[in-house]
């Protein structure tokens, strides 16, 4: 008697989507397995609600998902089953979300059911917990943004409304602090230091130069600066405050601060005790002090919680939402 045919399964794809403002990531993986295939990189977007929003969206998407499938030469017709995707500028439950859940769908082929979108951070949490039932993750950079997530599946976040609304914790509040400390050391408001010089020989202005002043006030008003011409300052303000100036230490402090109440905030709202807390984002990878300080605060406001190193990224994460999704899917 012939053995029956051993059914071989057709293979298929899963893909997390990593889409932030410089660049795009998007890694696949074998949907049954899990196995990891391959990645790629793509243009950065924008806040979905610019005129160049959407399109700038569906070329993020489909260009890293090209890059990414390069890789595949073993699976090149494979069919994509679900994608999930953490954007910048995504707001959990706002039109913007669904807007982004219609525009993935379309540039990849892809049900609206099988795609599943949110805002970078929460990815971020996904892939940094691991084998955690919950926690927090603590982002500084450019901005600020802190989200954590409780065993039940509950979710909760602080700040992220915007650098002019809401920067307190990040580089650009640093750099921001640092300069306007420097405008009340220079017209005599706060004794001198050699934070003033350092700072403004960043921005290639001389201390001694009785004309620097009204430069700044006008440099930080050019459309170029914004933000992150403030962030830039912010090493410059923290190699000073490592050196003990105090008038530096104090910015420093006071963003250090804000990160952990951001988290012991978090904590309270989803009943996290002593949480896993992951840190995150240039300032706090770059900044040694700020991160110290961090923890040093978190000791008093948010007692037990402890700094850990992710477990996985951002893409890592979307990848568990789009195989969450895709279980989730009617048989």
């Amino acid at each position: 008697m012939l053995a029956a045919p051993k059914v071989v399964a057709e293979p298929s794809l899963i893909a997390g989507f990593d889409a932030g403002q410089t660049h795009t990531r998007c890694r696949l993986s074998d949907a049954c397995s899990g196995e990891l295939l391959g990645e790629g990189e793509g243009p950065g977007v924008c806040h979905l609600a610019a005129a160049d929003g959407p399109a700038r969206f569906r070329q993020a998407l489909q260009v890293s998902l090209r890059q990414a499938q390069l890789e595949l030469p073993d699976t090149a017709g494979a069919p994509l089953m679900a994608a999930g995707i953490g954007a910048s500028g995504i707001e959990v439950g706002s039109s913007v979300q669904e807007l982004g859940r219609q525009l993935a769908a379309e540039a990849l082929q892809l049900p609206l059911g099988r795609v599943v979108i949110t805002g970078d951070e929460r990815t971020a949490l996904r892939g940094a917990m691991g084998s955690h039932r919950g926690g927090i993750v603590v982002i500084s950079g450019t901005g600020t943004i802190a989200v954590g997530r409780n065993p039940a599946g509950q979710e909760h976040r602080c700040s992220g409304w915007g650098w002019l609304l809401d920067r307190a914790g990040s580089a650009t509040d640093i750099g921001r602090d640092g300069l306007a400390l420097s405008l009340a050391m220079a017209d005599g408001r706060q004794p001198d230091s050699p934070l003033r010089g350092r700072i403004w020989a960043g921005l290639n202005l001389s201390a001694d130069d009785p004309q620097a002043a009204q430069a700044i006030k006008a440099l930080v008003v050019e459309p170029g600066f914004g933000a992150a011409g403030f962030a830039r300052l912010a090493p410059l303000v923290a190699a000073a405050a490592s050196e003990g100036d105090g008038g530096a230490a104090a910015v420093v402090e006071r963003s250090a601060q804000a990160l952990a109440s951001m988290a012991a905030t978090i904590s309270k709202q989803l009943q996290l005790d002593a949480p896993p807390i992951w840190p995150m984002g240039g300032a706090l990878e770059h900044l040694a002090l700020l991160r110290h300080r961090l923890e040093a605060c978190l000791g008093q406001c948010c007692p037990g919680a402890h700094l850990l190193i992710p477990a996985a990224d951002a893409c890592s994460g979307a990848l568990s939402m789009a195989r969450e999704c895709l279980e989730a899917r009617p048989h």
